[in-house]
């Protein structure tokens, strides 16, 4: 079908079309009437309805309009009509309704406030401007006044008031001293919105002579200055008792208690307070505390969130601000101010009003003799605005009847229109807030369709991108617009191209296959017109080499590489930029064809290079940055000062930085008594700082270096320090890590850290060594050993707890006292295995332990936990026994229960229980027997089809390989598959579990099958396996189809079912397109397993496996492979091993909770379901 203009054309816009935004606007704005046609005025620029004028130049009252023939103007103010030729001082200039007041030779501004009102008439109707209210500003000065100094208490509360002049516009607060430096604010003291200055709280610091509030007039650009207030604040405390008798109470500013205290509000007042904002304005609210300490301000929305994107924090969050502000922001709002001591909240509660806004505003219509139109004007606001109509400036109540024309509220309707028609309607919508007014002329002219844009205009555009085909075109009636590519006049469709109001044709994505001739042909009851356009699509120029980040030391080369591939036809310049400007004039810089090379680096060097290739269609840049740098030059000048037993001072001199600011300096020390040749760290200063405090320790030979540090890495060390030998003292500390745990029965070992050679503080290091049983009444027996680690105290009792104590001392003394550790002597084997052992069998796969827990006296060591050791000694299902490898489970603690899962169903297990402690484990209790029940069995080993015959195919499998019971049967289900997928009825068969092969009879010749088979016991079905296949043809049977397809009987009936079918196709899909449904459900199913079996879910407790079997879960039935068997994977009842290994540990009470669970394929459907699909139209329709 042929493209044309019907109504607008929505287009989603992606961020990277950001460039057609503006232009597309102006494509799908109202149709303009070219300017040699007659048409009635039409406002094009005015002055702002409230218009502040700056006093000292003339004023300039603008108005301009267009219109055939050109408008007169003429002017009213304040209702009457203004004679601008009886007024010396007012000119209107040529050709325009643009008024000048000359008022800078003489006269006042003020003799000119007003409201003005422009109208533009000639012979087709009149427009009239907005009323333009005309105010010069203000900026008064502040009134004398005699401000007395404000004294008052540290701590106390403290209002500054400011109450600017009234100016217009009002004038920006803000608080300065004398040296016009503005005064410091903080959530402590702020600013208010009222221009007051707010002191939750003074300190002394706050005491000043030149606290000055400043009003600037921005439009006339002038400051006014308040008379500085001088603010004393003293403390009470620091007063001696003369002069605090001699200062009576009226004297400070308040009588509150500098006292800590919970915050009250400074503003607003009360508890609850209103605002009313304007839609679209900034709502402003404000809360300021006082308090000590200083109170924070949070605040909330009432039954509501506060808009993410529209709201801000000002002054230190005591001022809420949410922009663009609508209706749905009305609601209270609560600010909440809190410190230490309290809280306390107000309430503002919010109403949102609105001047009038368009919803619609009336277009201008154009119309041709007999046509019909409507022109609406339709506004919102709060409250509801008023819509009246005016003709050409007159009230449409009194203007002369039109037959054409109805009113109906907000809307005009022509009918029949006629030349006589023309003129200019005025839409006005007010409210208590404000106006909206809108022109818009009706023209009624009867023109053959026009297109303005030039013939065989060439368009190119680059590939992948938009591409804009204009045709500008007018005709009344409005024509409709046509779009055909080629000579041959093909039509172009909807689905690639979109045709807009304007008639500009867009490709939303320009491929080299849209090159090519474009025709635009208009078209009206008057008369038709076309032009062509040719497009060309040109590869888009790439930069496939950019150039890349470089950091070089000075005095290198460096090289920049911009490699640019671009259309053939199109020739680009490539241009390399510094900093955004030309590169330098200087030999040091070489261009040639794809580099940009820079010898001998210098500092000035360093920037950012960018390549700009250009062509007439587009422009692409790359850039890359250059760093200058080099390591810093190492320190020098080390000097110690200030030297003490543990302090000394460091001073040095940095190097140079090159270029790179130094970020730090690193401080190493060597001990040349201890360790020389090796440097330690001993501290970092910042970058800024050259001087180092550092602490030393006692009987330490020091020297000290420094390296400094900036971007690109470390200097060269420093020359090292003078050297500086340290007094020897006692030591500081006492060995670490001290351990007292027994190696053998009857013996204690103590064994802890040494300290090193730096920590020994002295000559002569040593450890005293002390311990005592802890239950015992004895004395600390102690020991001085050499400096070593270990000491082993022999002949202890097992197991009995030591308190013991290492401390370090040398020639000058002791370490201070050291901590006393816990330890034990040595452990031995448990003697007593636990008792009362019970097993519960929970299911198939998992049973329930319990013992009673041995004496605490008879496990000689710390308690580990319990072990179980169970194993599988015969099999139920066959009576055979043999031996299988036995597992462990540990149960970490005195846990006295817990639970063995993984079990194989219908197996006959032993088990026995062992107390653990650190020496090992201890004698086992009685075996325990127990047999599990019988559970579902594993899908059968396998399944083929063999002997496919005609009507029968022939079953052969194989027995699960893990029956977990007796086998009761077998169960077979299968159902023919035809050739769209679609499944028939389902066959439900029972064989005895003795039989591994079964013949089915009677089935459909060439009929493809497809099997489900499972095995059961008495706890139920297995999991299944499936399969497919296909009866055979007969070839008899197929010749004679051959020989029939040949008759002309045949070929007729053929023909006459293929119609029958075709128009039953039709028919469904217009049912369909009303509601209809389709067959859904049973395609998604068509390959779906026959059942579904949960797997129960077991809870317990679970201790930690010691072995790591692996189990595999079972896997869904397939297809089989190519030899047309399935074969079953070994698996198991699958448990994730807990711990690692024997001693792996568990939870600390040796619990774990968890969810057993299997799929098996869905029960095939009996019959064909459909499901609900959506109408197309529907689809359509809800399409963005």
């Amino acid at each position: 079908m042929q493209l044309k203009i019907m109504m607008p054309k929505k287009k989603h816009l992606s961020a990277g079309r950001a460039p057609l935004i503006l232009f597309l606007c102006q494509m799908i704005s109202a149709l303009e009437v070219p300017l040699d046609l007659v048409q009635p005025p039409t406002i094009t620029q005015q002055s702002p309805k409230d218009y502040i004028i700056d006093p000292r130049e003339n004023i300039v009252i603008q108005c301009e309009a267009k219109g055939k023939p050109p408008p007169s103007f003429s002017w009213t103010r304040n209702g009457t009509h203004f004679d601008i030729d009886k007024d010396p001082l007012v000119t209107m200039k040529s050709g325009s309704g643009t008024l000048t007041v000359n008022i800078m030779s003489e006269g006042k501004a003020e003799t000119y406030e007003g409201v003005y009102q422009c109208t533009a008439r000639n012979e087709r109707g009149a427009a009239i401007s907005n009323n333009i209210v005309i105010r010069p500003s203000r900026s008064p000065l502040w009134t004398k006044e005699k401000l007395e100094r404000i004294t008052l208490r540290n701590g106390q509360s403290l209002v500054l008031p400011c109450r600017p002049p009234v100016g217009l516009p009002p004038p920006i607060i803000f608080w300065m001293d004398n040296s016009f430096q503005r005064l410091p604010q903080s959530e402590r003291v702020s600013q208010g919105l009222n221009g007051d200055l707010y002191f939750s709280n003074v300190l002394p610091e706050d005491t000043r002579e030149d606290y000055i509030c400043y009003a600037r007039f921005n439009h006339t650009q002038t400051i006014q200055q308040k008379q500085p207030i001088s603010v004393k604040v003293i403390s009470v405390d620091e007063l001696n008792d003369t002069i605090a008798a001699n200062l009576s109470d009226t004297e400070f500013y308040g009588a509150k208690s500098h006292r800590e205290r919970p915050p009250t509000f400074l503003t607003p007042e009360g508890n609850a307070s209103r605002k009313e904002e304007l839609r679209g304005n900034v709502l402003s609210l404000e809360c300021i505390a006082e308090g000590l300490p200083t109170p924070i301000i949070y605040w909330i929305k009432e039954d509501g969130t506060l808009p993410i994107n529209r709201t801000f924090y000002r002054n230190f969050k005591k001022t809420l601000q949410i922009v663009q502000v609508t209706e749905a922001d009305s609601g209270n709002y609560q600010c909440i101010a809190k410190n230490a001591l309290g809280a306390i909240h107000h309430i503002i509660s919010v109403t949102v009003k609105a001047a009038p806004y368009w919803i619609i505003a009336p277009q201008n219509l154009v119309l041709s003799p007999g046509e019909d139109g409507t022109l609406i004007c339709r506004a919102n606001g709060n409250p509801k605005p008023r819509i009246s109509w005016l003709l050409n400036g007159v009230l449409i109540e009194i203007a002369p009847d039109d037959p054409s024309r109805k009113i109906d509220g907000d809307t005009i309707i022509f009918s029949n229109v006629q030349e006589r028609s023309s003129a200019v309607y005025q839409c006005n919508a007010s409210n208590e807030y404000g106006y909206l007014l809108a022109n818009a002329f009706v023209n009624v002219l009867a023109e053959p369709p026009r297109i303005f844009t030039s013939a065989d205009t060439l368009y190119q555009v680059i590939a992948n991108r938009p591409a804009l085909l204009d045709c500008a075109f007018f005709g009344s009636p409005l024509p409709t617009i046509e779009w055909f590519k080629g000579a041959k006049g093909s039509a172009l469709r909807e689905d690639i191209y979109v045709l807009h109001e304007n008639g500009t044709l867009e490709i939303p994505v320009a491929q080299k296959d849209s090159t090519g001739t474009y025709t635009c042909v208009a078209r009206n009851k008057l008369g038709m017109a076309k032009n062509d356009i040719h497009l060309e699509i040109k590869d888009p120029t790439r930069i496939i080499k950019q150039p890349e980040y470089a950091v070089v030391q000075r005095g290198s080369t460096v090289s920049f590489e911009c490699i640019v591939k671009h259309d053939h036809t199109l020739i680009p310049t490539v241009t390399w930029l510094k900093d955004h400007g030309e590169l330098p004039s200087d030999g040091r810089f070489t261009v040639d064809k794809d580099h940009l090379v820079v010898a001998d680096v210098s500092d000035d060097d360093g920037g950012t290079y960018t390549c700009v290739a250009n062509t007439t269609l587009d422009s692409v840049s790359a850039s890359a940055v250059l760093s200058v740098v080099d390591v810093p030059n190492p320190p020098f000048d080390l000097e110690l000062t200030d030297q003490l037993d543990r302090s000394v001072q460091l001073s040095w001199t940095p190097g140079d930085d090159n270029n790179s600011p130094i970020t730090k300096f690193i401080i190493e020390y060597e001990d040349a008594m201890h360790e020389p040749g090796l440097w330690h760290h001993q501290t970092e200063v910042p970058g800024a700082q050259t001087t180092a405090q550092l602490k030393l320790s006692p009987y330490v030979n020091y020297s000290f270096r420094v390296m400094a540090v900036n971007s690109l890495g470390r200097s060269l060390p420093s020359e090292a320090s003078e050297q500086y030998l340290t007094k020897a003292a006692e030591p500081d500390k006492n060995p670490t890590a001290v351990e007292g745990l027994g190696s053998e029965p009857d013996n204690l070992v103590i064994t802890w850290k040494p300290l090193n050679g730096f920590e020994s503080n002295g000559p002569g290091l040593q450890y005293k060594v002390s311990w005592r049983q802890k239950d015992g009444d004895d004395e600390w027996t102690s020991m001085v050993v050499a400096d070593v680690s270990k000491y082993i105290v022999s002949g202890t009792p097992t197991f009995v707890p030591y308190l013991i104590k290492v401390q370090a001392l040398n020639d000058a003394g002791f370490a201070p006292e050291p901590a006393v550790v816990l330890g034990h002597s040595g452990e031995d084997l448990p003697m007593v295995a636990p008792g009362n052992v019970h097993v519960n069998v929970v299911n198939s796969t998992l049973a329930e332990v319990r013992w009673d827990p041995v004496p605490l006296k008879s496990i000689r060591g710390h308690l580990q936990g319990y072990r179980i050791y169970y194993w599988k000694a015969q099999s139920s299902s066959t009576r055979n026994r043999r031996h299988i490898e036995k597992k462990i489970l540990t149960f970490q603690g005195s846990k006295t229960h817990g639970m063995l899962p993984g079990l194989e169903p219908f197996s006959h297990y032993t088990l026995n229980v062992r107390v653990v402690n650190g020496k090992g484990e201890g004698p086992a209790s009685p075996d325990r027997v127990f047999n599990t029940p019988e559970g579902v069995p594993s899908a059968p080993s396998s399944l083929k089809i063999v002997n496919p015959t005609l009507d029968s195919l022939t079953l052969e499998w194989e027995p699960p390989s893990h029956p977990n019971g007796i086998l009761t049967e077998y169960t077979l289900k299968y159902q023919p598959i035809n050739s769209t997928h679609e499944l028939g009825p389902l066959v439900d068969l029972k064989i005895p579990a003795n039989k591994t092969r079964w013949t089915l009879k009677n089935l459909n010749f060439s009929t493809r099958y497809k099997f489900y088979f499972y095995a059961q016991t008495v706890a139920g079905s297995g999991s299944q396996i499936t399969e497919e296949a296909i009866t055979t043809m007969d070839e008899a049977m197929a010749s004679r189809q051959v020989d029939i397809a040949t008759q002309g009987w045949f070929i007729g009936l053929m023909c006459a079912v293929a119609l029958l079918i075709l128009i039953l196709l039709i028919v469904c899909f217009i049912r369909r397109n009303k509601g209809g449904k389709y067959p859904v459900k049973e395609k998604e199913d068509a390959h779906a397993d026959p059942e579904i079996q949960p797997m129960k879910e077991d809870d317990g407790t679970f201790g930690e496996y010691s072995d790591a079997e692996d189990h595999k879960p079972l896997k869904k039935g397939s297809r089989t492979p190519s030899d047309r068997t399935v074969k079953k994977e070994d698996s198991d009842d699958s448990l994730v091993d807990y711990g690692e290994g024997v001693n792996g540990q568990f939870n600390e009470d040796g619990s774990f909770i968890g969810q057993y669970s299997g799929k098996k394929e869905k029960e095939p459907a009996e019959g064909n379901e459909s499901s609900e699909a959506p109408s197309p139209v529907n689809a359509m329709n809800s399409f963005v």
